[in-house]
């Protein structure tokens, strides 16, 4: 099978399902972002994570598949893929890990700047892409997504937060706290 297949040169993908849309479709750009995100916890992952933070990661990644899958879909054929959905269990799974994950850290007193540790600054760059693709499966309106995928990004962006201040904190790297600008 050859990787490619000239399908797409007109401008079009693909949906799972059948049917194809515009590459610059709300729901490409969704999946597509997804995608970049799953790219960059991945990353993170690879600059040497704490064990029970690429445990969790690691699961995280499987999910962040089904959920682009789903979205990969034609509306209303979601229910033709051959894995278990996003649901309110998978982000009660992240609430519990964020849990734990702030249980170890100092409380937080002010806005920090992203960075610290590279493993932190990676989970930054994860967050900040999560919340864009939040920001994306949103923008999906025909039909919108359902909204256990919305819940399940916004948790993950908290969570990729606690675990960058968590993995700064294991490598006995300070937060950067954000000191606004003096006026004058």
């Amino acid at each position: 099978m050859k990787i490619y297949t000239k399908t797409g040169d007109d401008g079009t993908t693909g949906l799972f399902g059948g049917g194809r849309v515009s590459k610059a479709s709300t729901r490409v750009e969704a999946y597509g972002t997804v995608d970049e995100l799953n790219a960059a916890v991945g990353l993170a992952r690879a600059h040497g994570l704490e064990k029970a933070t690429d445990a969790v990661l690691e699961q995280v990644q499987v999910d962040l598949f089904c959920l682009g899958a789903e979205l990969a879909c034609v509306p209303g054929k979601e229910g033709k893929l051959s894995m278990k959905p996003i649901d309110a269990d998978d982000s009660a799974r992240l609430e519990q890990a964020i849990d734990a994950s702030e249980a170890q850290l100092a409380p937080l007193m002010n806005f920090v700047l992203p960075g610290g540790s590279l493993s932190a600054a990676a989970l930054h760059l994860a967050r900040t892409v999560c919340r864009r693709g939040e920001r994306a499966v949103l923008a999906i309106s025909d039909p919108p997504v359902r909204h256990e995928l919305v819940v399940y990004l916004n948790r993950l962006s908290d969570l990729l937060f606690s675990l960058a201040r968590a993995e700064n904190q294991a490598k006995n790297i300070p937060d950067i706290p954000w000191t606004p600008r003096q006026k004058g």
